[in-house]
C-alpha cells in the first residue's frame, strides 16, 4: 500500500491503526475440515456444553500426548534480540541450531481446574497402541484419580481421537472404570482448539523446559518434570475455564475454526 500511494510504511501503519482502527493478522495453516466435519464439531460441542452444565467444569480431566525433543524451543516471530547491530550479536544468541532427527520423548499428561497428573514418559521405541495405553496410562493413572484428585467423586475423562483412545478395548475399559468419560462419538473431530493441553499448556511447558537445548533425554525429562510442577495452578485453571467459551465459539462458527 505504501508503494502504491508513494508514502512511507510508517505513515500507512498510523493510518491503519489510528484512523481505520484496524490491525494486521497472520494467515494460519490449519487442517482442512469438510462440511461434514464442521457439522460434527458443532453438534458435539453442543453435547459437551450440556455435559459441562450437568457435571460442572471442576469434574473434567483433559489429557493429551506430545513429542518433546532435546532442542531449544523457539518462536521465530516473537523471539527477538535487541542490539546496536547484527555483527555485535554472538552466534550463540543469533542462531538456533537444528539437527536431523533429534533425540525425543513422548509425554502424556492430564490437567483439571483443581490439579494435574504426573508426566508419563513413553519408553523409547514403544508405540502407543491399545495395550500400552492401558498399561502405561489408564491403569496406573486414570483408575485411581477419582479417589485422589477428585476426592472420591466421579470425573469426566477427555481424550482425543487417537486410535489407541478410540479402540473398542479402550472404550470398554473406560466404560467399566470411568463411566463418565467422553466417548469417541462425543469428542469433536480435528479439535485441538478445544483441548486445554493443546491450545495452552503444552506450549507453556515447552517454553519453560526447553529454554535451552539439552544434551540428552535424561536432562530433558528432569527439566520437563521440574517445570511441570512449577506451572501455577491458576494457569491450568484459566486454560480449563476457557473450554466452554471455546465450545460456544465453535457452535457460533458452525463448526469452523476459532483460532
Amino acid at each position: 500500500m505504501a508503494k502504491e500511494l508513494r508514502v512511507s510504511r510508517r505513515s500507512i501503519g498510523r493510518v491503519v491503526k489510528n484512523d481505520l482502527h484496524m490491525r494486521s493478522f497472520k494467515r494460519k495453516r490449519v487442517h482442512h475440515i469438510t462440511t461434514l466435519v464442521k457439522a460434527k464439531r458443532a453438534s458435539r460441542s453442543k453435547g459437551l456444553l450440556k455435559r459441562n452444565a450437568i457435571h460442572g467444569l471442576n469434574s473434567f480431566l483433559f489429557s493429551d500426548e506430545k513429542l518433546f525433543t532435546i532442542e531449544e524451543a523457539t518462536n521465530p516471530q516473537n523471539d527477538r534480540i535487541i542490539s546496536s547491530s547484527i555483527s555485535s550479536i554472538s552466534e550463540e544468541l543469533r542462531y538456533v541450531s537444528r539437527i536431523q532427527k533429534p533425540l525425543s520423548v513422548m509425554v502424556w499428561a492430564g490437567i483439571s481446574s483443581i490439579g494435574r497428573t504426573p508426566l508419563i514418559f513413553v519408553p523409547a521405541g514403544v508405540k502407543i497402541y491399545t495395550r500400552t495405553y492401558r498399561e502405561l496410562i489408564l491403569e496406573p493413572v486414570i483408575q485411581d484419580l477419582s479417589k485422589t484428585m477428585f476426592s472420591g467423586k466421579p470425573f469426566v475423562f477427555q481424550q482425543d481421537g487417537a486410535p489407541a483412545h478410540t479402540s473398542n478395548a479402550t472404550q470398554a475399559w473406560l466404560r467399566s472404570n470411568n463411566p463418565y468419560f467422553i466417548q469417541k462419538e462425543e469428542w469433536p473431530p480435528y479439535s485441538p482448539d478445544l483441548n486445554p493441553m493443546d491450545y495452552s499448556i503444552w506450549s507453556i511447558l515447552e517454553t519453560r523446559a526447553c529454554l535451552k537445548s539439552h544434551t540428552n533425554i535424561d536432562s530433558l525429562k528432569k527439566s520437563l518434570c521440574r517445570e511441570w510442577e512449577r506451572i501455577p495452578q491458576e494457569i491450568l485453571r484459566a486454560a480449563v475455564e476457557a473450554f466452554p467459551k471455546r465450545l460456544k465459539a465453535v457452535i457460533e462458527r458452525k463448526g469452523g475454526y476459532i483460532e
